[in-house]
């Protein structure tokens, strides 16, 4: 079966967000000082084949684990759907 896989990475919360803390000091200069925090990630989209949903959640954790997220510092979240076809 063909499934989607949704991944978000971030950065744990103790680790430092250069990124974000840039983003966040160009928001304030563009005049959105509302903006308290910014914390910057990844979002990744998979199209997989697998025999059932856990099956497909194995893979993308493993790939997770192994290649997209560094997991010493950062952390990831997936969710899983049967593909449209």
């Amino acid at each position: 079966m063909r499934f989607s896989a949704q991944v978000h990475v971030t950065l744990k919360p103790t680790v430092n967000d250069p990124q974000g803390n840039a983003v966040l000091a160009s928001l304030h200069t563009l005049g959105f000082k509302s903006v308290e925090a910014v914390r910057v990630g990844k979002y990744l989209t998979l199209a997989l084949d697998a025999a059932d949903e856990p099956a497909a959640k194995a893979q993308v954790d493993a790939m997770c684990e192994r290649l997209l997220a560094n997991t010493v510092i950062e952390s990831y979240e997936t969710e899983i759907s049967l593909a449209q076809a």
